[in-house]
C-alpha cells in the first residue's frame, strides 16, 4: 500500500491519480490551488534525466495543479561534435546519460542555470553534491518567493565539526521548505519502467501531497513519511556499505558474507542516525530509502562496482572512476572519509567497525591486504 502512514491517511489504490481527491486539500489556500506550479529539474545525469521522464508526464496529468512546461537544468557539454542541450532538445533523449530512453517534448534541456530556475515554485535537485553551493548561490534571486524544494542528492556535507544534511544546506541558502527523496531507484530500472518503491521525507503535509503528485505512478511507487533527515541520511551512508559489498565481490566470499556485511551495514546507518540525529525514525531504515535502497546499492550500483574492480585491477580509486563510470562520480569512498573525521574527532570510531574498515582499505592499506574480518 502506498504512504502518507506517517499522518495515518491511505489512499484508494485502485483509484487514478488523476481522479483521486488531494490527500490534503483542506490545507491548500485558494491562492495556492489557483496558481500553477512551475517546475524545474536541476541535474541531467542517468538519474536526472530517469526523474525527468516521470516528472515531464505528471505534470501533464494534473493540468491544473502544473504548468506544462519543465525546465531541465544541463550541464553544457559537447557530445560527438553537438551541443548535449541541442541534442536532448531535438532527440527528446540524454544520449550521453539515458541513451534509449525518450521523454517528452514538454522537457526542455536549459544549459543556463538562472534561465532555468527563472520564476520556478517547485525545485528538483539532482547534481552532484559539489554543487550544491555553487548552484544556490547563482539561482536566490531568481526562483518564486513562495518556492519549495526536494533533494534527490545522495551525500552528505560531513566535517570533524559536524554534519549538514544537503537539504538543509538549499534551505538556509534559499530560505525554503525542502523535502527529500530516496530509495531502491536503479536510475535504468526506473526509465525503463519496472516497478519500484522510493520514500519522499516531507515535515509539510501540503507539499507531501504536491510531491507525490509530481513522482507518483503506477511503477513508480511513493510512500511519503514525515522523517526527512533519516531517508536523506540513508541515501548517503548506503554508500559506505556498497563499497564494503563490492570488496566482498572482488575477494569472492559469496552470498553469506555480503548478507552479513548488509546485516553490519543497516545496524551502523541506524546507529549513527539514532546517535546524531535526535529526529530519525528507526521505522525509516525498514522503508525503501533504508533496507531497499541497501540492497540494491550493494547488488548493483556504482559503489559496487568500482569497488570490486579495486580489489582485482589493484587500479587506485580515482583511475577507476573515470574508466567505468562515465563521468559519474564516486560517493562512497568520499562518504567513509568524511564519516570516519566526524567519528575519529568525537572518539568513536570503534563503535562503527564497518565505516572504519571501509574508510582503511580505501585511505590506509595496500588492496594486497584487504581484510573485511
Amino acid at each position: 500500500m502506498l504512504a502518507y502512514k506517517a499522518w495515518g491517511i491511505v489512499p484508494v489504490a485502485t483509484r487514478s491519480l488523476k481522479s483521486r481527491p488531494s490527500l490534503f486539500s483542506r490545507t491548500f489556500s485558494t491562492s495556492y490551488i489557483m496558481n500553477k506550479e512551475r517546475v524545474c529539474i536541476i541535474g541531467s545525469g542517468n538519474w536526472g534525466s530517469a526523474v525527468g521522464k516521470i516528472i515531464g508526464q505528471n505534470v501533464l496529468n494534473f493540468p491544473d495543479l502544473f504548468e506544462p512546461q519543465v525546465n531541465q537544468w544541463v550541464f553544457e557539454e559537447s557530445y560527438k561534435g553537438e551541443k548535449l542541450t541541442e541534442l536532448i532538445n531535438r532527440e527528446h533523449e540524454n544520449v550521453k546519460y539515458l541513451p534509449g530512453i525518450k521523454f517528452g517534448d514538454n522537457i526542455k534541456a536549459v544549459p543556463d542555470i538562472v534561465d532555468a530556475c527563472s520564476g520556478a515554485t517547485v525545485l528538483v535537485f539532482v547534481l552532484p553534491h559539489q554543487f550544491v553551493r555553487g548552484v544556490c548561490e547563482k539561482i536566490k534571486g531568481s526562483i518564486a518567493p513562495n518556492a519549495r524544494g526536494i533533494s534527490l542528492i545522495k551525500g552528505l556535507d560531513i566535517s570533524p565539526e559536524g554534519i549538514t544534511l544537503f537539504s538543509q544546506e538549499i534551505s538556509r541558502m534559499l530560505d525554503i521548505d525542502m523535502a527529500a527523496l530516496s530509495g531502491a531507484n536503479i536510475a535504468d530500472e526506473v526509465a525503463n519502467e519496472k516497478f519500484c518503491e522510493t520514500t519522499i521525507g516531507c515535515t509539510s503535509p501540503e507539499n507531501g501531497d504536491l510531491f507525490f503528485k509530481l513522482f507518483h505512478t503506477s511503477y513508480f511507487r511513493v510512500n511519503v513519511i514525515r522523517d526527512h533527515v533519516g531517508v536523506e541520511l540513508c541515501g548517503a551512508l548506503k554508500n559506505i556499505v556498497a563499497v564494503a559489498a563490492g570488496f566482498t565481490d572482488g575477494l569472492k566470499y559469496g552470498s553469506n558474507t555480503k548478507a552479513a556485511i548488509i546485516r553490519r551495514g543497516l545496524m551502523e546507518m541506524r546507529k549513527f542516525g539514532k546517535t546524531f540525529f535526535s529526529t530519525v525514525e528507526s521505522e525509516t531504515f525498514f522503508e525503501s530509502c533504508g533496507v531497499a535502497d541497501l540492497i540494491t546499492t550493494c547488488s548493483g550500483g556504482r559503489n559496487r562496482k568500482v569497488a570490486e574492480a579495486y580489489v582485482t585491477s589493484g587500479k587506485p580509486i580515482e583511475v577507476l572512476e573515470r574508466e567505468l563510470l562515465n563521468g559519474q562520480k564516486l560517493q562512497g569512498t568520499l562518504t567513509a572519509q568524511e564519516v570516519h573525521e566526524f567519528l575519529l574527532a568525537r572518539k568513536m570510531v570503534d563503535e562503527f567497525p564497518l565505516f572504519t574498515t571501509v574508510y582503511n582499505i580505501c585511505y590506509e592499506v595496500s588492496h594486497h591486504n584487504i581484510c573485511l574480518t
